[in-house]
């Protein structure tokens, strides 16, 4: 994409599958001057890149003529990507453009499109939007002018056979009437799909299905398979406004308004105009408008909407909260550090969004098949129709029946849907217990993950020190832990916060010290109480008071354990010993011990020193590599690859970065804020390392999916194709073969929306 290629959004209704999408790309695609298109089913979106500015009258056009509603989406500006390097959308490598050429259906329903068609670019977006096809933004499905379409088709049915029988005469003209209802909206479906690209779609099948029927009078069987593909379209929509309300759910988490602090007192404002720096009140029980950081006060935070995790965590000042989750039992004052377009949830949707626009490798196959296996099913129809009759003499009207069934039988709805609608689901259940996956190949390509490498620090651990032992000698554990405490009071250093956090935890009591120093190299000296006390190395300690030998192989003991120990003299004389070390998450083992009950290796990479590095992993039962630079991960990444292994690599998407480029799957450990959010392939919201085993069965979930729904599609067809040639069933099994493929199909992909994990 070149710096002068800009993108426009669009927000698109009554879109509800990759049919809708494909159909829509390939009309967009060939007007002058697009550069690329990007449709999102679950988002019901499309993001246009254009060379220069392109007249957005002639999208609304374009794609209002396929009976969709348009609007160009007012919340995203064009954006140029030589300045903006946010968002920047690599499509070429996923959407595989060339190949949508497959059978799209733009469902009856959506013969509406001249309204928008006809409005200006310069109108405003809230004049342009008309969501013709299927339900507007909060208004039930059942209201939609799809769902009108199909009642009117099907009581228009109705009254044909009630007619019929009170007036046999004109039975075959109540019937072509009823069928008419239907039938006319998905011809001229049909008619604009082909001027726009897309000539074999699911509606030119249904129109020269219906249109032959009626020629060789099975006009009642024709209008009953209008009306069966109508519901059958119908719910179809519904179950897409599911898959698309799970992810957008989101969105309603964060509350519309917030208090904020403004000249002394506080004001209620939109959450949308909140800015960097203001200072906003969160009282117990409301959600947090915004992401940000604690300046005053403590509560409970329930994160369970955004990350999927059960028990809250008890968050104080300086700590981090992000939009969406609930303050349980506190008042805070929270200092906004994202606007309202970027905070996590925001950027969450957003990322899905955008994963959805990309094709996992099964969806692009099976896209590229359908390419071909419409035109095939027209072939084969036409022979099944034509042959038997000219070779051995067969009735003709009995075989363009088949013929006709044949083509109704061959719809390719199911087969299409099959795939995406797996994937959007797979995404989107995702989302929603803090597993975010960019793009189906990403989705997919877990399946395979049979080797993971993890980073050490704030990867497989908490990423800060903890006190793990206090030795005491002479005094109690309180006595040495409140000496030292006394002499890191104001020091940032992390093995000081962790003395403090210990003697906090504790309740221990810590005077002042005075004439504290830190004395380079060794450690910290000063007067408490009037007692002489140093902190130090071991090294350092012995300099002022010689460690007896059971001292000494406690510190080797501790040492041995990858633990960092301070030696505690007091007037003179060894007064104890604190062990410190990054202890792994709480759920560390648990998740390691997951992936190898799945037969999958895990491997640390770490630059730190062996004996750390090796006690952890004894801890958490995995092999380690220890003191490595980031060239050293890297290289073992690609022997591991060199194996047989599909490697993921897990890391904070930023001093890793070369080891998770390497790695077929690069997965960011940590916060919703953190940039690894939109470095690596996959993030993990909440830090968990049990997240990784998830994220993998949740791909061979979503996997095993696609293969019964592609089972499903395909062997429906092959039955009912038998049993037409067979002369068993007719038209309206056929196309229930089709439609109820499509509901089965979309109907399982939704199980997913269930997955828990």
């Amino acid at each position: 994409m070149t710096a002068s290629t800009r993108q426009t959004r669009f927000k698109i209704g009554g879109m509800d599958c990759a049919s809708c999408a494909a159909k829509i790309d390939t009309a967009v695609r060939r007007l002058d001057g697009v550069a690329d298109v990007a449709v999102s089913v679950t988002g019901a979106s499309m993001t246009v890149s254009h060379d220069g500015p392109l007249a957005d009258d002639k999208v609304l056009r374009q794609v209002a003529r396929l009976g969709y509603g348009i609007v160009k989406d007012s919340a995203a500006a064009s954006r140029t990507h030589g300045q903006h390097g946010d968002h920047e959308h690599d499509h070429g490598h996923d959407h595989d453009h060339d190949h949508h050429d497959h059978a799209g259906h733009d469902h009856a329903g959506h013969n509406h499109g001249k309204t928008t068609a006809s409005r200006s670019a310069s109108a405003p977006a809230s004049e342009a939007l008309h969501v013709h096809g299927g339900a507007e933004p909060g208004q039930p499905w059942w209201r939609s002018s799809r769902a009108l379409l199909t009642l009117a088709c099907a009581l228009a049915l109705a009254v044909a056979y009630v007619a019929g029988h009170a007036f046999p005469a004109a039975e075959r003209w109540l019937f072509l009437a009823a069928l008419l209802v239907g039938l006319v909206p998905i011809a001229r479906r049909a008619l604009m799909a082909a001027l726009a690209g897309t000539p074999f779609s699911i509606e030119t099948l249904m129109t020269i299905a219906a249109v032959g029927a009626v020629l060789i009078g099975a006009t009642e069987e024709a209008a009953a398979v209008v009306v069966l593909f109508l519901i059958g379209e119908l719910l179809e929509g519904v179950a897409a406004g599911r898959a698309r309300a799970s992810i957008q759910g989101l969105a309603d988490l964060v509350p519309k308004m917030a208090l904020v602090e403004r000249n002394g007192g506080t004001a209620e404002v939109p959450a949308e105009e909140l800015a960097v720096g203001d200072v906003i009140v969160v009282r117990p029980g409301d959600r947090i408008p915004a992401d940000g950081e604690i300046t005053d006060g403590s509560s409970d935070i329930d994160e369970a909407p955004v990350t999927g995790e059960s028990t809250p965590k008890r968050k104080s000042v300086g700590e981090a909260v992000f939009a969406g989750t609930i303050s349980a039992d506190g008042v805070l004052k929270v200092r906004v550090t994202a606007a309202a377009a970027d905070n996590t949830i925001a950027r969450v949707v957003r990322l899905v969004e955008e994963a959805q626009e990309a094709k996992a490798p099964t969806e692009r196959f099976i896209d590229r098949f359908s390419r071909y296996y419409t035109p095939a099913v027209l072939l084969v129809g036409a022979l099944v129709a034509v042959l038997p009759p000219l070779l051995a003499g067969a009735d003709w009207s009995g075989w363009i029946y088949k013929g006709l069934a044949i083509l109704l039988i061959g719809c390719p709805c199911a087969l299409v849907i099959s795939t995406p609608a797996a994937i959007a689901a797979g995404l989107a259940t995702g989302a929603r217990r803090g597993l975010l996956l960019k793009g189906g190949a990403v989705l997919e390509g877990f399946a395979g993950i049979n080797a993971v490498a993890f980073d050490k620090t704030g990867t497989l651990t908490e990423g800060k020190p903890v006190v793990t032992d206090v030795v005491a000698y002479g005094r109690d554990e309180s006595g040495v832990l409140s000496l030292a405490a006394a002499l890191e009071q104001g020091s940032s250093h992390p093995l000081a916060l962790a003395i403090l956090g210990r003697a906090s935890a504790a309740g221990v009591a810590v005077p002042q010290a005075s004439g504290s120093k830190a004395i380079s190299g060794k450690g910290v000296e000063g007067d408490v109480g009037g007692v002489a006390v140093f902190l130090g190395s071991a090294k350092a300690a012995a300099e002022r008071a010689p460690l007896t030998e059971a001292q000494r192989a406690a510190v080797e003991g501790l040492n041995g354990q990858g633990k960092t120990v301070s030696v505690l003299v007091a007037d003179g004389a060894v007064a104890g010993l604190i062990a410190m070390r990054d202890e792994p998450r709480a759920d560390a083992a648990a998740g390691i011990a997951a992936l190898k009950g799945d037969g999958i290796r895990t491997v640390m990479l770490t630059g730190d020193n062996r004996r750390t590095a090796e006690a952890i992993a004894a801890s958490l039962g995995m092999e380690a590599r220890a003191e490595l630079l980031p060239q050293d991960k890297q290289r073992i990444v690609g022997e591991l690859k060199r194996e047989g292994l599909k490697v993921a690599k897990v890391g904070d998407g930023i001093n890793d970065a070369p080891a998770l480029a390497a790695a077929d799957i690069g997965i960011a450990m940590g916060g919703g804020t953190d940039v690894a959010l939109e470095t690596a392939d996959a993030a993990i919201l909440h830090g968990r390392v049990g997240d990784v085993w998830r994220m993998i069965r949740l791909s061979r979930s979503v996997m095993a999916n696609i293969r019964q729904n592609i089972t499903v599609a395909l062997g429906l067809k092959a039955v009912f194709l038998v049993t037409t040639i067979a002369g068993i069933t007719g038209l309206w099994p056929a196309i229930l073969a089709d439609t109820g493929a499509t509901v089965l199909v979309t109907a399982n992909a939704m199980r997913l929306l269930r997955w828990r994990g």
